[in-house]
């Protein structure tokens, strides 16, 4: 599904990425983790197409992504920060990104999910930033694509929809056989939910890799939150 090969990046003298390699196989949803700065965003734009490496080789679908663009069509992604035009309403929005995709879309379930239906004629400006991360979400959710990247997915989300986030990430991975979902996140509780393996990145490496039990079986913690402070500190230490 994904192979990244020796990528490093550099911005300005803040070395992000240092000769790391990762393959992401068909099917399952792994957790991107580290601490701000780590390289987790960065690492996800480059598979993007969005940000260009310094030097390393990324392929997506078994196919190299330099110079391509057409299989980010395949990609459905939620960015980190969604920046949407805040003179449009919300079934503006919605139904620009249907032309733009020209692909069948499921965007009623979605809104009626997450409780959409009373702001659709309410305008991006005004709209709460827990509001706006809804129809992130739908837009991120409403096409059928084999490879889904969710940069912090809960970002403002109240108990209920973080519910139905959870629900609707376990609905995709099980919607058909090799759909992966790459996910990064600060709430360890709803990443120990989710999540099938982790990988675990500081100062632009990977420090680990494997499921949760194994990660807290490395630490001798009980616990993931505690695993998860263990492996952090083992490595700003070592």
């Amino acid at each position: 599904m994904i192979q990244v090969q020796g990528l490093h990046k550099k911005f300005s003298k803040n070395q992000v990425l240092t000769g790391l390699d990762l393959d992401i196989e068909n099917g399952g949803i792994f957790a991107i983790l580290g601490p701000n700065g780590s390289g987790k965003t960065t690492l996800i734009k480059i598979i993007l197409g969005m940000v260009i490496a310094d030097k390393g080789a990324v392929s997506v679908f078994g196919k190299p992504i330099k110079n391509k663009w057409k299989y980010r069509q395949e990609i459905k992604y939620l960015p980190q920060i969604a920046n949407f035009p805040s003179n449009l309403r919300v079934r503006e929005l919605i139904r620009m990104i249907k032309d733009l995709r020209q692909q069948t879309s499921e965007e009623e379930q979605l809104i009626e999910l997450f409780g959409l239906k009373p702001f659709l004629d309410k305008k991006l400006a005004t709209l709460s930033g827990g509001t706006k991360q809804k129809v992130n979400i739908v837009l991120a959710f409403m096409f059928d694509s084999p490879l889904l990247i969710l940069d912090e997915p809960t970002t403002g989300l109240d108990p209920s929809a973080l519910i139905s986030l959870k629900e609707l990430i376990q609905k995709e991975k099980e919607k058909e056989k090799g759909k992966t979902i790459l996910v990064t996140s600060h709430i360890m509780q709803f990443v120990e939910e989710v999540a099938d393996e982790i990988v675990y990145l500081l100062e632009g490496k990977i420090y680990f890799r494997g499921s949760i039990s194994e990660l807290m079986e490395k630490t001798t913690q009980t616990d993931f939150e505690h695993a998860i402070a263990a492996i952090a500190t083992k490595t700003t230490n070592a």
